[in-house]
C-alpha cells in the first residue's frame, strides 16, 4: 500500500520546525517542549499529548534548508495511524517530504512480513503527486530487485522483471539467450555467463519514437558473482547478489522516464549473467573476442563486469544515441576511494558532467566525478591481445575500469559511467540497510532538465 493517503478521519497534525521555531508554539505546547528537553534537532521528533493523554500533535526537527529526509524516519517510528502536515508546506518542500515519507515506509517483504504497518501521511495539498509516486515506485523497483537473492533473481528472473517493466509502459523488448549470443555476436557476454546453469542473456528494451533524442541506458546485470576461477573469498562473495545493482538502478530509471512520458527515446541494454565456476568457465590468460572486434586477455576472471558492458556499449552506439549512460557495481577501488554512499562518476563531456553534478546536488543524490586519466591507459596493454581486462597494477582500479570501458565508446559519443555500490551498508532515515538506487534521482533530474526542454 502506498503510504500517502488522499483523506483520512482525524489525522494527527505533524509540524516540522527548527530550534528557532519553538518560540512560536502555543504556551502549553512550548511548556511540554521545555519539560521534555526537545531541541528540534534535525531528525528528532516529539509526541505532544492532549486531553485524556491522546496524541494531539507531533513536532519534527528539521534543518535549514529542509531536506528530503526530514520525515523519512517517521513511518516506522510514529504510532500507526494517519498524519497531516501543519502548516501546509510550500510545493518544493511538500514534494520532497512526501517522497522522503514514501521511501521511509519501504520494506522488503518477499520472504518476511514487516513487524508493523507504517504510519500514513495525508498528501500535502501542494505536493506534485505524480512526481512523488513515479520516483517512489522506480526506487522501490530497484531496491526490490537488488534485495532479492540470486536463487530468485538469476538472469532469467531479471529478464522477466524487465519484460514486466516494458509491458507496463508499452515498450518493446527482445532477449538474446545462451548460444544465440554467439550467433548474434555478443561473445564477451557469452564467455562470462556460459559456465552457469542459468544461461546468459542480453535484455534489450526500446521505448519512444523518432524524432525524439535517443538515450542508451546500460546496466551491469551480474546476478551473482563467484569471481569465476579467480574465486572470491567467502567474505567477498557474500554480498554478490547485489552485483546486478547497476541493472536494477537502470531499470528503475527507465521506469521513471517512461512513467513521466519524457520526450526521449530509450534503448535499455542489460547484459544478464552469473559468473560461475564450471569446466567451461573462462580462464585467466584466455583471450576472448568482443562485439567491437577487439580481443581481450583475461587478467582476472573477477573483472567480469567490464567484459559484459563492453558488448553492450558497442551495441548501444549502433543507432548514434544522443547520450549513453552505464551503471555498474564495478570496482572495490571506487568504494575504497569514496565509500559506500558516494558513487564514482566518469564522463567524456565536461558540460554534461557539470550538469549532472548540479542535478545530483540539487536533489541530494550525490555523485563524485573521477578523471578518465589517459596516462594510465598504457596499463591496459597486453602483449598478446588488444587489451587486458585487469592489469596487475594495484593502483587506480576504478579509473582503469573506466578507461577499459572507454575503449568501447566511439569518439564524439557523449558517455557517462557510474561505478556504484548499490547498497546501504547501514540504515539511515529513508534508506534502510539493503539494496539502494544510488544516483537514480540525480540521473532522472538531469535527463528531465536536459531533454524535456527540447
Amino acid at each position: 500500500m502506498f503510504p500517502l493517503l488522499a483523506e483520512s478521519p482525524n489525522p494527527v497534525p505533524l509540524t516540522p520546525l527548527t530550534a528557532e521555531g519553538i518560540s512560536a508554539l502555543d504556551p502549553p505546547t512550548r511548556a511540554w517542549v521545555e519539560a521534555t528537553g526537545f531541541k528540534a534537532a534535525p531528525g528528532s521528533f516529539l509526541l505532544v499529548p492532549g486531553e485524556a493523554r491522546a496524541l494531539e500533535r507531533v513536532l519534527v526537527g528539521r534543518g535549514t534548508p529542509p531536506d528530503l529526509w526530514t520525515l523519512a524516519s517517521l513511518p516506522d517510528a510514529l504510532p500507526e495511524g494517519s498524519y497531516r502536515l501543519d502548516p501546509e508546506p510550500r510545493e518544493a518542500e511538500a514534494s520532497q517530504w512526501a517522497l522522503g515519507w514514501a521511501l521511509g515506509a519501504y520494506g522488503f517483504t518477499r520472504y518476511k512480513p514487516r513487524a508493523r504497518k507504517p504510519a500514513h501521511l495525508l498528501w500535502p495539498t501542494s505536493a506534485d503527486r505524480s512526481w512523488v509516486e513515479r520516483l517512489a515506485r522506480s526506487i522501490t523497483l530497484a531496491r526490490d530487485l537488488i534485495n532479492t537473492p540470486a536463487e530468485h533473481m538469476g538472469p532469467a528472473d531479471l529478464a522477466q522483471a524487465a519484460q514486466a517493466l516494458a509491458s507496463r509502459h508499452g515498450a518493446r523488448v527482445r532477449v538474446v539467450v545462451g548460444d544465440e549470443l554467439l550467433s548474434q555476436n555478443y561473445p564477451s557476454i557469452h564467455a562470462v555467463g556460459r559456465a552457469s546453469v542459468n544461461a546468459p542473456r542480453l535484455i534489450d528494451i526500446r521505448w519512444g519514437e523518432a524524432p525524439a533524442p535517443l538515450i542508451a541506458l546500460i546496466g551491469k546485470g551480474v546476478c551473482f558473482d563467484s569471481g569465476g576461477l579467480d574465486l572470491k573469498t567467502a567474505a567477498g562473495m557474500k554480498m554478490m547478489k547485489k552485483d546486478m545493482g547497476g541493472a536494477a538502478t537502470i531499470l528503475g530509471l527507465a521506469e521513471a522516464i517512461m512513467a513521466a512520458g519524457l520526450p526521449v527515446r530509450l534503448r535499455v541494454l542489460v547484459p544478464a549473467v552469473e559468473n560461475a565456476v564450471a569446466g567451461n568457465a573462462f580462464r585467466p590468460l584466455d583471450v576472448i573476442a568482443t562485439r567491437k572486434g577487439l580481443h581481450v586477455e583475461i587478467g582476472n576472471t573477477d573483472a567480469e563486469g567490464r567484459l559484459i558492458l563492453a558488448d553492450a556499449l558497442t551495441e548501444a552506439q549502433s543507432e548514434t544515441p544522443a547520450l549513453i549512460i552505464d551503471m555498474a557495481t564495478l570496482t572495490g577501488a571506487a568504494r575504497a576511494a569514496l565509500g559506500p554512499e558516494l558513487p564514482a562518476m566518469f564522463c567524456n563531456d565536461d558540460a554534461i558532467a557539470e550538469a549532472l553534478l548540479a542535478s545530483a546536488a540539487g536533489v541530494a543524490d550525490p555523485l563524485w566525478r573521477l578523471p578518465l586519466w589517459q596516462p594510465y591507459r598504457k596499463l591496459l596493454n597486453s602483449t598478446v591481445a588488444d587489451l587486458n581486462n585487469a592489469p596487475d597494477s594495484p593502483f587506480a582500479g576504478a579509473i582503469l575500469a573506466a578507461l577499459y570501458l572507454q575503449e568501447f565508446v566511439e569518439e564524439g559519443t557523449p558517455w557517462v559511467h557510474i561505478d556504484t555500490y548499490a547498497w546501504n551498508q547501514a540504515a539511515r532515515p529513508g534508506r534502510p540497510e539493503g539494496g539502494e538506487a544510488l544516483g537514480l534521482r540525480a540521473l532522472y533530474d538531469f535527463i528531465a532538465r536536459r531533454f524535456a526542454a527540447r
